[in-house]
């Protein structure tokens, strides 16, 4: 892959490199954004429940990049499902970011115990689409029967899947749903071992120590995250790498210059444990997972 955009299913470019702030500090968001639109990024992904989309929009603000330069996402919160709720949400993240209008907006995670809700959370989504207060929706951490069930009763195809994918936990079967719904599957987490779910096990090893990528990342001169971000590119996976150090934060966009080989493509598949570092979609539920999303 040498190009550095995506068209989604609706034509709307993504470029192929984002930056994530999913736990980033209040206090270190807008020098990261700062940092990143400088470096060359033109895509930053945030979500409701980080907290921090107030800071996303000062970066932006504080950058010498225009508006209309900058692909921002953002995501909508559990509690704010339902129809009427998703549809203020829209108005709450927008307010926060400072923006006119949203680039891609998500719901963050399925209810499969009140699917119901995500549904009309979803349609609140079409409707916002439709009043051209986003230019493009979509989904993340919906498994492929969370999108057999959206799918058949909205009318709008999710542009994006946000998901877990590294090569600890590569979800081929959620790849493969994805792809055959013309979804764009966009990895968060993309460079396992770095940013680990908060609670769900400290005891993982980082990918970036596998002597497999470390041994591939020799052969071709670059490093360790930079070739697992060239797998997912390559493989047609949009990424959204998270650090609020520079030096990091332009080495992960650095990743347009070099090739990977189909040998080494599938070493990096075959490192698939099957393990996820964060919750089971089908285990999301408001009572466990619930936070009020404040109004500014």
């Amino acid at each position: 892959m040498s190009s550095s955009s995506f068209t989604l299913n609706n034509g709307v470019q993504i470029p192929a490199v984002g930056l994530g702030v999913f736990q980033t500090p209040t206090e270190e968001t807008v020098a990261a954004v700062q940092t990143a639109l400088t470096t060359g990024y033109r895509h930053i992904d945030t979500a409701a429940a980080y907290g921090n989309e107030r800071e996303v929009g000062e970066g932006l603000r504080r950058s010498d990049v225009d508006r209309s330069d900058v692909f921002v996402e953002t995501k909508v919160w559990i509690t704010d499902y339902g129809y009427d709720q998703a549809r203020h949400a829209v108005d709450k993240s927008a307010g926060k970011l400072g923006i006119d209008q949203i680039d891609l907006l998500i719901l963050h995670q399925p209810l499969p115990d009140e699917f119901d809700l995500t549904v009309a959370a979803y349609r609140a989504l079409e409707k916002a689409l439709a009043d051209g207060d986003v230019r493009a929706i979509g989904v993340s951490n919906f498994m492929p029967d969370h999108l057999t069930r959206l799918l058949a009763e909205t009318s709008v195809i999710p542009a994006v899947n946000q998901i877990e994918v590294h090569p600890y936990f590569r979800q081929s079967e959620l790849l493969a749903a994805n792809a055959e719904h013309g979804i764009l599957s966009q990895a968060w987490s993309p460079i396992g071992g770095i940013t680990f779910y908060p609670g769900f096990g400290g005891d993982r090893k980082s990918t970036l120590q596998d002597s497999t990528i470390t041994d591939i990342a020799s052969a071709v001169g670059k490093t360790p995250a930079q070739v697992m971000l060239r797998w997912h590119l390559q493989q047609g996976r949009q990424v959204i790498p998270k650090s609020v150090t520079p030096s990091r934060i332009a080495e992960n966009i650095d990743v347009f210059d070099f090739e990977l080989t189909d040998d080494q493509l599938a070493a990096i598949d075959a490192l698939d444990t099957g393990v996820r570092g964060g919750p089971d979609p089908a285990e999301i539920t408001r009572a466990k997972f619930g936070v009020d999303i404040p109004e500014a």
